[in-house]
């Protein structure tokens, strides 16, 4: 081979990694880091604050936290199966709270945490977990109605999940119920009436193609290959200038979906790497506290994905966490923030005192001690979400957006969201 053959075969070489998406290796020390933020979420063994997503992201990552983790995959049986057990079991239980039961997604994910730990749903109370996931889909898929006019009583998000947890225990689900989430990929606006919610398409992808790994639903085959690939397009269209897909909050998902993936001419690997290098800013300013977020950014750290959970590697060797040392306690400094909530009468409009490093939920609370002010939350798969302000509850397709004034919208929650000394935090209710 000459010269420019050579040069020529170098450059295609060159070409094909660029369709490629790869994460190369990340500092292990950054890594253990971000990993030592899920343990206080592992100790901390409230029931009503058990996070599935937790384990399925320690098994996936190349961390692990000892006896702690298998502890707390028990508490998760305990509660899940408690939750959902036989109404002959449960008639005379006076504890028992329909309220209380896990949500359609609280349950996937708790299926994919049973599939992370190498166990396959069986059994009496096995089956009951199943065919309550399936039914919560069912009347999912009755909520879009048959002419797709209609929305899932919780979210698309929710839909995907529900199938990927289904999927990767072997469980197949019938054509027509695959066939909504594959119309909402097709038509875009079902996903998200505004702008491409990037996490839910990206949930929407790892479904298809655990389907598709799995040679499920063979009548939608071709329908499937071509929803992964547009879903894949839609994700890079959405790339920022600054690297992520979508925010930095839905890169995680968005990765895992990519990762591995090869679509010629798209230039898919430097897509990838340019995500990789602002997801690593972030992990280096402390951004990332979510534990449901962490827990889907370690797995794309290791190389792995939800996906993988269709034949897990429970032996793959992991580091032991070790609790992060704490610095010596100093005088903390005091910042005002300004909280107003103009939707209300009269509009609210009040300074309040709270510790630096205090989370905007630490903020409402304080506000809530001195009076005058009233939020109510609801505890959900990323964590506490607004269902009230000053009495005001959010009515059907409402919400509480969270501006910084002048008018920027918090991409964290109240629990995630760290203001600084003299903003001003807007709740203001809206429609969509």
């Amino acid at each position: 081979m000459g010269h420019l053959g050579v040069l020529l075969f170098l450059l295609g070489g060159l070409g094909t990694l660029a369709d490629i998406c790869e994460i190369p290796e990340v500092d292990s020390k950054l890594v253990e880091t971000l990993g030592q933020r899920l343990l206080p979420w592992i100790d901390w063994l409230s029931l009503e604050h058990l996070n599935p997503s937790i384990y399925v992201g320690l098994r996936l990552s190349s961390l692990q936290a000892g006896a702690r983790e298998a502890f707390y995959l028990h508490i998760l049986k305990l509660k899940y199966q408690q939750s959902f057990r036989s109404p002959r079991l449960a008639v005379n239980d006076d504890n028992r709270d329909d309220q209380a039961k896990p949500s359609m997604g609280q349950l996937a994910l708790y299926l994919l945490a049973l599939r992370a730990n190498c166990e396959f749903v069986g059994g009496h109370k096995g089956d009951r977990l199943v065919s309550q996931l399936k039914r919560f889909l069912e009347d999912e898929k009755r909520a879009i109605g048959p002419n797709h006019k209609g929305h899932p009583r919780t979210s698309y998000y929710q839909y995907g999940l529900g199938i990927l947890a289904l999927c990767v225990h072997q469980k197949r689900l019938h054509d027509t119920v695959v066939g909504k989430l594959l119309y909402a990929v097709e038509h875009e606006q079902h996903l998200h009436r505004d702008h491409l919610s990037v996490d839910t398409v990206a949930m929407a992808g790892l479904a298809f193609t655990c389907l598709d790994h799995s040679n499920f639903n063979p009548n939608q085959r071709h329908r499937i290959t071509l929803a992964i690939r547009t879903v894949r397009e839609k994700i890079l269209k959405a790339q920022t200038p600054e690297g992520y897909f979508g925010n930095v909050y839905s890169t995680p998902l968005a990765l895992q979906l990519l990762m591995n993936s090869f679509m010629p001419g798209q230039k898919l690997g430097t897509a990838c790497l340019k995500a990789r290098t602002a997801l690593l800013a972030n992990m280096k300013d402390e951004a990332f506290r979510n534990a449901l977020l962490i827990s889907q950014l370690l797995p794309v750290l290791n190389g792995k994905s939800y996906v993988d959970l269709i034949s897990p590697d429970c032996e793959a060797p992991r580091v032991l966490l070790q609790p992060a040392m704490e610095n010596p306690s100093q005088t903390q400094e005091v910042i005002s923030v300004m909280l107003k909530v103009p939707s209300v009468l009269p509009p609210y409009r009040h300074s309040i005192s709270v510790p630096a490093g205090s989370s905007l939920e630490d903020v409402f609370n304080k506000a809530q001690e001195l009076g005058g002010f009233t939020y109510g939350t609801q505890n959900t798969l990323s964590g506490p979400y607004l269902t009230s302000v000053m009495g005001k509850e959010v009515g059907e397709r409402e919400f509480w957006q969270l501006l910084r004034a002048p008018d920027t919208p918090l991409l964290e929650g109240i629990a995630e969201y760290t203001p600084k000394n003299g903003e001003t935090i807007e709740l203001r209710l809206v429609s969509w």
